[in-house]
């Protein structure tokens, strides 16, 4: 989920990180190819040696596969992970759960998707293209504000970058961002997930920590302050088309995703808190598609303070202390991600016969 809302205040966060995203994700991309008959992701390369991975335009992909991406997308320096729901009443079956020790540099260093990258239709065959980047290769490239506001700029020999739309990417895009990122073209991997596949909706889900990240950024808080950062949020089943898609994975961060922070000081604690949630937003309690819609698919016209998770836990280290404000909505989520009621479910058991199954 991308936010277009930027602060006017820069934040030199990272100034002093030596960490290179491009590295530490160089592993984690050699494992997707090796992977990618068990992930069921189709590997190709263009005659200049560009790799392309198609996690979901022909191919199926898998929430595995989403989850190795989602991975690379923070550069190597977050856990991703799927987790069933153990609890009796749970908000959703499946959650993806993420967790971070440097959580600046991995949410809006690399796994934030903030560049723009766009083909003519003379470019692509008849066809607009265009996508936001994110994942590593951002940090090579440094063409967003961002990341001088961030004060950190990566540099390495190879680059990963992931792609969130419906169409491989054409020969133009890929052009620029060999150059932007000063790279060999067999050193570069482009990453296609879109939103409404398997893989898409995994790693889009899996930007619950960095939406909160970016709400932070938004509110102009010293992001130096942010220590350590876990999240949950549901992954909701895939959808027939890219429209819908978009709105069950914001909705699943915007109602159903909970962060906790660990923060320097018990102000900023408060403060995350209070300012944090999605419930801030005047568009707060209905639908993103609805509220998308609404605003004729202009996302400049969203009130930004939307784009957050519906719940925060803000632990200090200065006095140990913990804050928490919003709250998950999943009578909301049911109601945008059920089917018609299974009438098994609702079926009283004969007399005498027990609803436990074998024994």
């Amino acid at each position: 989920m991308t936010s277009p809302h930027e602060p006017a205040n820069p934040s030199h966060a990272l100034s002093h990180n030596k960490l290179s995203v491009n590295r530490l994700a160089e592993p984690l991309v050699e494992q997707l190819l090796a992977d990618a008959a068990r992930l069921r992701i189709d590997v190709s390369r263009t005659a200049s040696g560009t790799t392309i991975v198609d996690a979901g335009v022909a191919a199926r992909g898998s929430v595995a596969a989403g989850v190795q991406i989602a991975r690379i997308c923070m550069g190597g320096l977050g856990h991703v992970a799927p987790r069933v729901a153990a609890e009796r009443e749970p908000l959703w079956p499946t959650m993806i759960e993420v967790h971070t020790s440097t959580p600046v540099l991995a949410c809006l260093g690399s796994q934030y998707a903030g560049w723009s990258l766009a083909a003519s239709k003379e470019q692509n065959n008849g066809k607009k293209f265009f996508s936001l980047g994110s994942g590593p290769a951002r940090a090579l490239a440094c063409k967003e504000p961002l990341f001088d506001e961030l004060g950190y700029r990566d540099r390495h020999d190879s680059g990963a970058l992931v792609m969130e739309v419906n169409q491989l990417p054409p020969q133009a895009v890929i052009d620029k961002v060999l150059n932007d990122c000063g790279l060999a073209p067999e050193r570069l991997t482009i990453v296609v997930t879109p939103t409404q596949s398997i893989a898409g909706t995994v790693q889009v889900v899996a930007r619950v920590v960095e939406v909160a990240l970016h709400k932070a950024h938004v509110l102009g808080v010293p992001l130096d302050g942010i220590v350590e950062a876990s999240g949950i949020a549901p992954l909701p089943p895939p959808a027939p088309d890219a429209l819908a898609a978009m709105g069950r994975t914001n909705d699943a961060i915007l109602y159903g995703g909970r962060v906790h922070l660990t923060v320097t000081d018990d102000a900023l604690a408060r403060r995350l808190a209070a300012e944090l949630p999605s419930w801030n937003s005047r568009d707060y309690g209905r639908p993103f598609a609805d509220v998308f819609a609404s605003f004729n698919h202009d996302f400049y016209q969203i009130d930004p303070a939307l784009f957050a998770p519906a719940e925060a836990w803000i632990s200090s280290l200065e006095s140990g202390a913990t804050y928490y404000g919003g709250r998950l909505d999943g009578a909301l989520l049911h109601r945008q991600w059920d089917g018609a009621a299974d009438p098994l479910a609702t079926s009283t058991p004969a007399s005498g016969q027990s609803d436990a199954g074998p024994q």
